[in-house]
């Protein structure tokens, strides 16, 4: 299996972005026939349905799981900007990406409006097979959300105890009724890497502070966001962004493409939507970051991928 990693960020600010012209044009619309694909699908998994709010900032952005975001999937744009005020400068904005596979055919995902189709679903693909089933798109259905701030007071509540274990009686003074955040008792740093799933062993990023090659939070573990700002950003890493962060997970296997009616590719797509509270610009933009990862059996060439944007600036 040959697979392709490809990393993407992408920042969203008031006043960068260039409306897609005519984008909600049919938004209304009637599905549209599509010539689908001939082989069968055994996933049949239905579309996701999750959404979060990313708020930490001077934005209120609401989250798709489905590749798609910044809209309610009715017809109320979700991207506020200033916060509070009702003004919204997005509509929607999805994940595109496609290429050729070996023999020259197209392969592509993306999506626009959930009215005209779907091309993506939740959760990790098999490393054998490139497969899913339905009932682990359902159970994949969710952002794991964290905050920085909770992780750091994690790290220190843990080095509190080994001072406090070394004699140190003033040390947990300040942790009086501390209690591990559920999100990092329950961050999905491990898939099932056994049949018939074979989900890659290694899914969100954490910090493996025994270097043991297992997360576990109660000895210490936690989702890896860079506390001491040692990493360099030019850099490609795995880690865990903002003040805010939402990770989860998507693929293009999960059933028939009926947006773009293209073949699948077998892509894995690991997500993040986060933001930083400032005291400048960055207070007023949103982030988002992708892997992709093709689990199929063959070598994805003349690949491109972005995010479509559906502007309501000006007009």
């Amino acid at each position: 299996m040959k697979s392709l990693k490809l990393l993407m960020a992408i920042a969203v600010c008031l006043g960068i972005l260039h409306p897609y012209a005519n984008a909600r044009e049919n938004k209304g619309a009637k599905k549209r026939k599509t010539t689908l694909p001939t082989a069968a699908l055994a996933a049949n998994c239905i579309a996701p349905s999750a959404a979060t709010e990313l708020s930490i900032n001077n934005v209120r952005a609401l989250i798709q799981t489905g590749g798609d975001m910044w809209w309610d999937l009715q017809s109320e744009a979700r991207y506020e900007i200033p916060k509070g005020s009702g003004q919204t400068s997005l509509y929607a904005g999805a994940l595109w990406l496609g290429g050729q596979d070996v023999s020259g055919q197209l392969k592509v995902a993306a999506l626009r409006f959930r009215r005209q189709g779907q091309d993506f679903w939740t959760g990790p693909l098999s490393t054998i097979t490139s497969e899913i089933d339905a009932q682990t798109c359902l159970d994949w259905d969710r952002h794991y959300i964290s905050t920085r701030d909770e992780v750091a007071q994690f790290v220190a509540w843990n080095n509190a105890k080994k001072l406090a274990a070394e004699g140190d009686e003033e040390a947990l003074k300040n942790f009086e009724g501390y209690q591990i955040p559920n999100f990092i008792l329950d961050w999905p740093a491990h898939g099932r890497n056994f049949p018939p799933y074979d989900e890659d062993f290694y899914l969100a990023p954490f910090t493996d502070v025994n270097n043991d090659g297992l997360y576990n939070p109660l000895e210490g573990d936690y989702p890896a966001f860079d506390l001491k700002g040692e990493i360099e950003c030019n850099k490609k890493i795995e880690n865990v962004y903002g003040d805010q962060n939402l990770w989860w997970i998507f693929n293009d296997k999960g059933n028939i493409h009926t947006e773009t009616g293209s073949a699948a590719i077998g892509m894995e797509i690991r997500a993040q939507a986060f933001a930083f509270a400032t005291n400048d610009e960055i207070n007023n933009m949103t982030f988002y970051n992708y892997e992709l990862i093709n689990r199929s059996t063959f070598t994805l060439t003349e690949t491109y991928f972005g995010q479509w944007v559906d502007g309501d600036l000006g007009n």
